[in-house]
């Protein structure tokens, strides 16, 4: 799936991702009352009024991008009915041509990880039967227990041909606390970055490992250190855009063949339309308003990565 991430990258010249974290908030009073309509103010409304969102953004932004990110608690705080909208999301979404990174930043140990490497990415057998519970192509899961949280999902990644990102340096103010702790004179997000080039070495695509990490856009210069540190790894970077990373931010986290790197930007592109720049799209005109932010983004990126050749 690595290789395919790479080539649609290439493909699309956009090295973006669209976060689909829909706060219910973020949708347009139009969408929610549609939804309420017919299935009440009830988790099932809910539910129905961000799938619809997604669906929306989805139609005007898959020609563009080659992947989007839903995060799953998005979709969990409205229960089992928000859970059908995000598998509802995922299915969508690939039907369209997007890979699909899940953003489930899972981390345990034993049959519980397994379990979460299976539901998510793999197969479960019911009977004689298998099925793919979530079917996502990558997900985002936590080092902090070892390698015992990660290796059951290297072992579906390596079945399945799928990918991973590992938590490495989160774009979060308070990432610090524990993950810029100093462990024997080095920031432990260096360490971990080590491991991750470490375990991608065991799964490798053409190019780039199945093995990828989290590295927040807030914080570029660690960005620099982590992309030497894993230059097979592809990187997920977080926090363009609403928490203030740019483009010209962005470019040490890309390699000199302008891949290694895939930037998400959620908020800003699914509730673009309440931002000033593209208030003139108005609520009813949202899917209108994610393109044209989309296309402000890979311009602002693409002309980063072009500047930094010069």
């Amino acid at each position: 799936m690595i290789n395919k991430l790479a080539e649609k990258i290439k493909q699309t010249g956009a090295p973006v991702v669209v976060g689909l974290d829909p706060m219910l908030s973020f949708v347009p009073e139009q969408v929610q009352q549609k939804a309420f309509s017919e299935f009440g103010e009830t988790l099932g409304g809910a539910a129905e009024a961000i799938w619809q969102f997604n669906k929306e953004i989805v139609d005007h932004v898959a020609d563009l991008i080659p992947a989007v990110k839903p995060q799953i608690a998005m979709y969990e705080q409205f229960g089992v009915a928000g859970l059908a909208a995000y598998e509802k999301t995922v299915s969508y979404c690939q039907s369209k041509g997007l890979l699909v990174i899940g953003d489930i930043k899972r981390g345990d140990i034993g049959s519980t990880s397994s379990a979460y490497a299976v539901g998510h990415l793999g197969r479960v057998q019911v009977g004689s039967r298998t099925y793919t519970p979530f079917h996502e192509d990558f997900a985002t899961i936590n080092p902090y227990m070892g390698l015992d949280s990660v290796k059951p999902f290297m072992d579906v990644c390596r079945e399945e041909k799928k990918g991973l990102f590992v938590l490495v340096k989160t774009s979060n103010p308070s990432s610090g606390d524990f993950q810029d702790r100093m462990v024997e004179g080095r920031p432990l997000y260096e360490l971990v970055g080590e491991k991750v080039a470490q375990w991608g070495s065991e799964l490798m695509g053409d190019d780039y490992s199945y093995v990828g990490a989290v590295v927040g856009a807030t914080y570029p210069e660690m960005g620099r250190t982590l992309r030497q540190i894993m230059p097979r790894s592809f990187i997920l970077v977080p926090g363009y855009g609403a928490q203030g990373g740019r483009g010209k931010d962005l470019v040490d986290f890309f390699n000199e063949d302008g891949l290694g790197a895939i930037v998400n930007s959620s908020r800003g592109i699914i509730a673009a339309y309440r931002q000033e720049a593209y208030a003139s799209f108005g609520a009813e005109h949202f899917g209108e308003a994610s393109r044209q932010a989309v296309i402000d983004m890979i311009k602002d990126i693409s002309g980063a990565l072009e500047a930094a050749k010069a």
